[in-house]
């Protein structure tokens, strides 16, 4: 879709006009899927609803969606009884801490950034206490930056061998933040570092782990698609503007620095 024909999401004071959103951004979605040669079907939306209350969340449900991003826990958590009467299911999507795992072991439907062994041993501790299974995606740091979690590419494929005792982690794909610029060819080189490693994971690991690629968010859905995008994950365009800045994603980075 050519950018000025893109409308800018509303702020969101009624049910009409998140729908309305929220069918730009599924219209936007089919749009950059068809323009590469995908079925739109094969990209997940999935909405972000940090801060976003708990009216907007019930708009939400009622406009059909089933399943949200979550970045911090204890937000999650303060959110579990309106998921639960809005038959909503959460993915964490955020950095999850050793010390928070107890609380998205039978709460969360998947976990989107598992990074490292200790946070693996402990979420597969607790499942196989439970006898329960949990989607997993494995955080991919494919800008580099010292200030985003997530493994080095190259340290992908021993990560993921390192996880075959963790039985109860059903790892599902890789996800990334890519870098926060205005600089297309930048957050380009992201998403096709992903595409890369996802390939070849595929031929030399296991092709059915590594399906899926959790990557692009508001501001770069179309991009990640152009390069194998499986779930996009959007809050700002459905929602409208939040009062955040860049720094709620990627600790240390200001706006200005976002530009260059």
């Amino acid at each position: 879709m050519p950018e000025e024909s893109i409308r800018p999401p509303r702020v969101v004071r009624d049910a009409e006009t998140l729908r309305s959103n929220l069918a730009d951004v599924r219209a936007r979605i089919a749009a950059a899927a068809e323009g590469c040669g995908r079925d739109p079907s094969s990209v997940r939306l999935l909405p972000v609803s940090k801060t976003v209350h708990d009216d907007r969340i019930a708009w939400l449900a009622d406009a059909g969606v089933d399943l949200v991003g979550e970045n911090k826990v204890q937000e999650a958590l303060g959110k579990a009884d309106t998921f639960e009467r809005l038959g909503l299911r959460w993915a964490m999507i955020g950095h999850l801490q050793t010390n928070k795992v107890r609380h998205v072991v039978g709460s969360a439907a998947e976990v989107h950034s598992v990074d490292n062994l200790r946070v693996a041993e402990a979420l597969d501790r607790r499942l196989q206490d439970a006898g329960s299974g949990l989607d997993v995606f494995v955080q991919v740091n494919s800008s580099g930056e010292d200030s985003k979690f997530g493994l080095p590419p190259d340290e992908v494929e021993a990560f993921v061998t390192d996880l075959a005792p963790f039985t109860s982690l059903r790892i599902r794909g890789l996800m990334t933040l890519a870098v926060f610029s205005e600089d297309r060819d930048r957050v380009a080189a992201c998403f096709e570092r992903m595409r890369a490693l996802q390939e070849r994971l595929r031929q030399d690991v296991d092709a059915d782990r590594f399906a899926e690629l959790s990557m692009g968010m508001s501001g770069d859905f179309e991009l990640a698609i152009e390069y194998g995008a499986t779930t996009v994950r959007v809050g700002e365009g459905i929602f409208g503007p939040r009062h955040t800045g860049p720094d709620d994603y990627w600790p240390g980075v200001t706006a200005e620095q976002a530009k260059h």
